[in-house]
């Protein structure tokens, strides 16, 4: 039975008034079971005895107006959703660095236990939460905190992201060719005529296939080309980097032309600082990755942990005001967490809503598992707005 608990991902949170009974059809009518009290079906019954069930340990919040209660189920409705985004975010980022962990679940422990174990002996933590402020005030608490660190790691994970984009381009003009890669550890000074007050000297790479129709035509690609000055200065698998000197004056005529016949003008002013600068490029955004990266992976496992604690907080809101609205005051409730066995699920189910099905009443026409009959003709025109899912008893599903 313990095993059944680590190797499930499914798990349902079920609460039900705290003296029902299941039920058993005889003769096509339902009955109560005066001798099978719920916990015992739960734990012997229920799936022939596979599911693993264990206390759902919920305190007694401060209740207010119906109209409140109303109002907070539907704010812990969306809430729900926007934490649990938040928690698949994270597992998905975590996952990029092989960090989402190694157990069943691909997630890190809670509070070093597995996420099973954590379940299993959920308590809510009145020294973060105190149970003396309103439900209200603890759904914004937990809001909050949740949006929080939600932001936090987005913002981190958009600052890496950033990171991880210098560093591939620093890494493409290190590892790139010709006409893309950084030359700042090709060119030598020699290379270039500097300090001059007319003259300068251009970069080019040229396609190897058109090596002899740049040689044969570049001296005439604009006025004031110094003849023969185009030297090889380095080479490829693609490109040939060549050096022309030329007159200033002239550049922006003989980059034009260059670029008609597709050999490609390289950006590129030398000055010892630049290259200086150059050089440190790619180590500096390598740096910062792998910084960035460390803080990410450390915030997001944080994260992690007090989101999910957080999702299970307002779980237990959850089935606390659902189980007011459903069962009235005082609240007294017995409160389940169920953990299923793999393709069990829709099974497991059916059985609860076949033993618990009558808890629904008879608002409706219901089939024999106790759902809603939406074919029922006594409906007539509001059949669209009857909630086919509605569920006769509260029951939410957690899937790891």
């Amino acid at each position: 039975m313990v095993k059944t608990l680590y190797t499930v991902k499914d798990f349902i949170l079920l609460s039900l008034p705290l003296n029902c009974k299941p039920a058993h059809l005889a003769n096509g009518e339902r009955l109560i079971s005066a001798q099978l009290d719920t916990d015992t079906w739960l734990k012997e019954n229920l799936l022939q005895g596979r599911a693993y069930v264990t206390n759902f340990e919920i305190p007694e919040f401060k209740v207010g107006s119906l109209d409140s209660l109303l109002i907070e189920s539907e704010e812990l409705d969306k809430i729900d959703g926007q934490v649990s985004n938040s928690i698949n975010k994270i597992i998905e980022i975590l996952a990029q660095f092989n960090e989402s962990g190694t157990n069943e679940y691909k997630t890190i422990p809670i509070n070093n236990m597995p996420i099973p174990e954590y379940l299993e002996n959920f308590q809510w933590q009145e020294r973060k939460f105190k149970l003396d402020k309103s439900i209200k005030e603890l759904i914004q608490i937990i809001s909050n905190e949740s949006s929080q660190l939600d932001l936090d790691v987005r913002s981190t994970f958009a600052d890496y992201n950033s990171a991880k984009s210098n560093l591939t381009a620093a890494e493409r003009k290190k590892t790139g060719d010709l006409s893309v890669r950084s030359l700042h550890d090709i060119v030598k000074p020699e290379d270039f005529i500097l300090n001059s007050e007319h003259l300068t000297t251009l970069l080019i790479a040229v396609p190897k296939s058109l090596q002899k129709q740049f040689e044969t035509s570049y001296e005439t690609l604009s006025e004031n080309v110094v003849p023969g000055s185009a030297s090889i200065l380095s080479k490829d698998s693609e490109y040939l980097l060549y050096n022309v000197h030329l007159f200033k004056k002239n550049v922006p005529e003989f980059t034009s032309n260059c670029r008609e016949k597709k050999f490609i003008p390289r950006d590129f002013n030398y000055s010892e600082e630049l290259i200086e600068q150059l050089k440190q490029e790619h180590d500096s955004a390598a740096s910062l990755e792998q910084s960035l990266r460390v803080q990410l992976v450390r915030l997001a496992k944080t994260a992690y942990v007090d989101i999910f604690i957080n999702w299970f907080h307002i779980k237990a809101l959850r089935v606390f005001v659902e189980s007011v609205l459903r069962y009235g005051l005082p609240p007294h409730f017995n409160t389940k967490i169920i953990a299923v066995p793999p393709k069990s699920l829709s099974k497991c189910k059916s059985e609860l809503l076949e033993s618990f099905g009558f808890l629904g009443g008879n608002a409706f026409v219901k089939d024999k598992k106790g759902k809603i009959n939406k074919e029922d003709t006594s409906l007539h025109q509001y059949a669209s707005l009857v909630d086919t899912e509605y569920e006769p008893f509260v029951v939410y599903t957690v899937t790891l």
